[in-house]
Formats: C-alpha cells, sequence, structure tokens
C-alpha cells in the first residue's frame, strides 16, 4: 500500500520572521525620537545642575542646625531653575539642531564638489560640462 504524506514547511524561519520585526520596530524608534527634545532635556538637566551647585553652595554656608530648610530651598531653587529655563533650553537646542545640519549640508556639498572635481580631472567630458555651466553662471 502507499501512502503520500504531504508536509507544509514555512517558507521563513521564525526566528527570522522575530529578528527582522524587531529590527523594524528599533528603526522605526529611531526615526520616531526627536533630537531637538532630548538635547533640550540634557541642556535643561545641566543648566538645573549647575543652578544646585550654586544653591547648594551658598545654603552650606548658613544650614548648620537647618537641614530641612536646606533642602527645602535646594528642592525650590532647583524646580525654579527648570521653569525658568526651560524655554531657553529648547529654544538653544532648536538652534543648535539647526546649525549642526546646516553644517552637514555644507560638508556634504563640499565633499561632492570634491569628488565631482576629481572625476571631471580626469573627463574631459565632464570638464567640457562644468566649464559651460561656469559660462552660463557668468553671463547671468
Amino acid at each position: 500500500m502507499t501512502s503520500f504524506v504531504h508536509h507544509d514547511y514555512p517558507a521563513q524561519h521564525p526566528g527570522v520572521a522575530r529578528a527582522e520585526a524587531a529590527i523594524g520596530g528599533a528603526r522605526a524608534l529611531g526615526r520616531s525620537i526627536d533630537s531637538t527634545k532630548s538635547l533640550t532635556a540634557m541642556l535643561l538637566a545641566a543648566m538645573v545642575a549647575a543652578m544646585l551647585v550654586v544653591a547648594d553652595q551658598l545654603i552650606d554656608t548658613w544650614a548648620d542646625g537647618h537641614l530641612l530648610a536646606a533642602w527645602v530651598v535646594l528642592w525650590t531653587v532647583a524646580f525654579a531653575a527648570i521653569a525658568l529655563f526651560l524655554g531657553s533650553a529648547r529654544r538653544l537646542a532648536v538652534r543648535m539642531v539647526a546649525g549642526l545640519d546646516a553644517w552637514s549640508v555644507r560638508l556634504a556639498q563640499a565633499r561632492a564638489d570634491q569628488r565631482l572635481w576629481a572625476i571631471a580631472q580626469s573627463d574631459p567630458r565632464i570638464m567640457a560640462e562644468l566649464q559651460g555651466a561656469m559660462q552660463r553662471a557668468e553671463k547671468l
């Protein structure tokens, strides 16, 4: 007697499918993170830390027996610094990210120009195109 056995094998390994899903999720997470928000948080933390160090130095001189009062004043300074510096930290972060983006674009453009010039020096057709474009730009 003859019997046929049909097995359905998956076209893709389940571990590979899980890994691809995890990598895809990580890539989507990386795109959703706003660099200005994280930079704002770091700048704000640095500003608040500096204010707390100054407040701690000032409080340390008169907090001999008033430790609770010193901690209340220190935390009041911390929350006031957060409220005070939030807007300026956000604006500074936005300006820094915009400046770094512009610098990156200028750097990429300079590299592309250098590569094009290096290619043009070895290829007379590209050099002729560049010279024609420069002559047209001079006429304008």
